[in-house]
């Protein structure tokens, strides 16, 4: 009895000592229970804090999100405020997912080049794809000395695809809409992961868009896109010994022979000059109007003046004689013969040539679009822009001085210009209401704010988007508001990529 007794006693006093298991498993779940709810009741009480804050200094991520404190109705209306302001949001920020890579050839000269690279970046923004501009027209003129880390080419894989023709290849149908390109042009870049757009001139339609499409045009052309060192350097060294001579005026005189050849445009040129016209026009297959009437494309304003017309319409303008009068032009075809009226009414005629020592331009002077860009950057910074065609050069620039804050682009009307010079060559019209009537129809043409003309399913005879580009002037801040670790853009060795700062092109 009294082993009995001990032994129960003992083994009372080890289960005191060492509890069941079940009775261990009970404790720790009861701690782990607790742990749970004051983690969550901790976590909840941040969240709530952060909410109630981020507007202030929260990222961007809460912002937007609903407050235990909103009603119902404001909290299906939160949204992320805007990038730029309230009435017109830029894109949103995105979770990227590459949807596959989009090779660009683009064709054309300086300014059809330009507005290509943005219509294609704003595209591949909007599909969510990556943009990969392996060809230029022209040997390489841009340039954008962001530190950004970009995709410079087609990952091995991709590449080795494109080697052995495993790869789509089309033109887009041109002036198309965004629709356009998310229907038919995201589904074969799915399908086939690389697709080649062969021609990029006038592709995106001018109106018509969403106003986050057309606002980030805008941010590549006039808050990305810039040339190369070499050529800002050039183009600010000009503008320096210009602005030191006083105001300047560009004019834009398009008389170049191919432009002539072109357009086939002849007048004031001689029966020789004529017929060297035509042959180069037809030595070019690519320009499919062959037989053109010189004298009724001229009469319905369609040819560019000559340099004697513009000479009397800057004089009935008023111009200052002793005004300096930059020429943004290549080759004036004539010469000086044609140039003698111009020159004697304005006798501060000056060009890049004559500015510049030939060391400046050794490097450029063998390609036309590199001295054109530097035409280009004068011309944005010139007091006064006169073109005497609405080219694509004329266009652009218009309409980046619109952005620049509306500066003085003089708009010729050259249908009413040749009528009233033809009056007055044949002495039925004084110089005095020459003079007048000059004033008079340009006194509204001189690149103020006004609207776009649409015309529906006639996109080549309405305004140019890239003349005026109105979804953005009102904006002031839109550079501004550019942000860099969203997006850049990048040129060189032949490409043009936007990419992320993670260094991924997007």
């Amino acid at each position: 009895m009294g082993l009995k007794a001990a032994a129960a006693a003992g083994l009372k006093a080890d289960r005191l000592r060492f509890p069941s298991v079940a009775a261990v498993a009970r404790s720790r779940m009861m701690r782990l229970w607790v742990l749970r709810v004051t983690t969550t009741v901790l976590l909840w009480t941040c969240l709530v804090q952060l909410t109630a804050v981020g507007e202030t200094w929260g990222p961007r991520v809460l912002r937007g999100w609903p407050s235990c404190r909103m009603a119902p109705d404001a909290r299906r209306l939160a949204v992320p405020g805007p990038v730029v302001d309230r009435e017109a949001a830029l894109l949103p920020k995105r979770i990227y997912r590459n949807n596959g890579y989009l090779m660009v050839s683009c064709n054309g000269g300086l300014n059809q080049m330009r507005a290509a690279i943005c219509d294609m970046v704003a595209i591949a923004r909007y599909l969510n794809v990556t943009v990969i501009v392996p060809e230029l027209d022209k040997t390489s003129f841009w340039n954008d000395p962001s530190e950004v880390r970009v995709l410079r080419e087609l990952p091995p894989r991709m590449k080795r695809r494109v080697e052995l023709g495993m790869f789509h290849s089309m033109p887009p149908i041109s002036w198309s809409d965004i629709s356009y390109y998310h229907n038919q042009i995201l589904p074969l870049v799915r399908k086939h992961k690389v697709l080649h757009l062969n021609r990029t001139d006038a592709r995106l339609a001018n109106n018509g868009l969403p106003l986050d499409i057309q606002k980030l045009r805008c941010r590549v052309n006039y808050g990305s896109l810039k040339f190369t060192s070499q050529i800002e350097e050039l183009g600010r060294r000009v503008i320096r010994m210009l602005r030191k001579n006083g105001p300047f005026l560009v004019l834009h005189l398009r008389y170049e022979m191919d432009m002539l050849a072109f357009s086939g445009c002849t007048e004031g040129c001689t029966r020789e000059e004529a017929d060297e016209l035509t042959r180069m026009r037809y030595a070019y297959p690519w320009w499919k109007e062959k037989v053109i009437d010189s004298y009724v494309k001229r009469k319905d304003g369609l040819c560019p003046l000559t340099p004697e017309e513009i000479a009397l319409v800057l004089r009935a303008l008023d111009i200052d004689r002793n005004m300096q009068i930059y020429i943004a032009a290549g080759e004036i075809y004539g010469g000086k013969r044609r140039m003698a009226s111009l020159t004697s009414a304005y006798p501060n005629l000056v060009r890049k040539e004559t500015l510049l020592e030939p060391s400046d331009l050794r490097f450029f002077q063998n390609h036309s679009s590199q001295m054109a860009a530097l035409d280009y950057m004068v011309s944005l910074e010139s007091d006064t822009f006169v073109p005497t065609y609405d080219g694509n050069m004329a266009k652009v620039v218009e309409g980046h001085r619109r952005f620049m804050g509306f500066k003085k682009t003089i708009l010729l009307d050259r249908k009413l210009i040749v009528d009233l010079v033809d009056h007055y060559k044949s002495s039925s019209l004084p110089w005095d209401e020459f003079s007048k009537l000059i004033k008079s129809v340009h006194a509204n043409r001189m690149g103020s704010s006004s609207r776009r003309m649409v015309i529906p399913d006639k996109p080549k005879e309405e305004d140019y988007f890239y003349a005026n580009p109105q979804e953005c002037l009102r904006d002031p801040d839109l550079v501004r508001a550019w942000h860099p670790e969203e997006f850049s853009l990048f040129y060189r060795e032949g490409l043009w990529l936007e990419s992320r700062k993670d260094g991924a092109a997007t």
